[in-house]
């Protein structure tokens, strides 16, 4: 990686961190996301939860515990941005809603996903962690149900791997698919070894 690509990715990430654009938030804009450009595998996830808001640092939580338990990462391991890069589809805490939290603002991923994508040149995996997430990275290959999607990995494979998200709220989901935990942790686990 050239020196002046690194260099602008650093700024990016500063203005990014500095982002107002949903002013309105319960919580006020507090943009939670780490990246190097030597990073090799990408988080794509949903959107900060209040504990990771209040902590400011993302996945810390019950949600990151389980997802790095998948990885099978030490938590030193998960937050070194050169390995892991984790880039929410919304970067701030959306609020609470009838059903848990409140989807990703719709302003976020249409200003910063795409210069944030281009400054991660050594992204060989991309872990895409919920359905909007999904949206974006996946697209028209997508199944209509996460569920489906999920089931499909193989296709993805070794791009990328949609996931149902780690949050305790899916414990019904985790229970019902077994086969997830048998079949797909193993290799992502491999996979991730060889990464790392």
């Amino acid at each position: 990686m050239k020196p002046e690509k690194t260099a602008d990715l650093e700024n990016l990430l500063i203005r990014v961190r500095a982002c107002t654009i949903c002013s309105d938030l319960p919580l006020g804009p507090q943009p939670l996301l780490q990246a190097s450009s030597k990073a090799k595998i990408l988080i794509a996830g949903q959107a900060p939860g209040s504990k990771t808001h209040e902590k400011g640092r993302p996945f810390d939580d019950a949600s990151g515990k389980r997802l790095r338990q998948w990885l099978g990462v030490t938590e030193a391991q998960f937050y070194d941005p050169d390995l892991f890069a984790i880039i929410p589809m919304g970067f701030c805490y959306p609020g609470t809603g009838t059903g848990g939290d409140l989807p990703p603002r719709p302003e976020c991923a249409p200003a910063w996903r795409q210069p944030l994508m281009a400054a991660l040149p050594d992204v060989q995996l991309t872990l895409v962690l919920g359905q909007y997430a999904l949206d974006w990275h996946l697209g028209d290959q997508k199944s209509k149900t996460l569920t489906e999607t999920v089931k499909r990995w193989q296709i993805f494979w070794p791009d990328h791997l949609p996931l149902p998200h780690p949050s305790p709220r899916n414990i019904r989901w985790f229970k019902a698919n077994g086969w997830f935990e048998t079949d797909v942790i193993p290799v992502l686990q491999k996979r991730v070894r060889a990464l790392v």
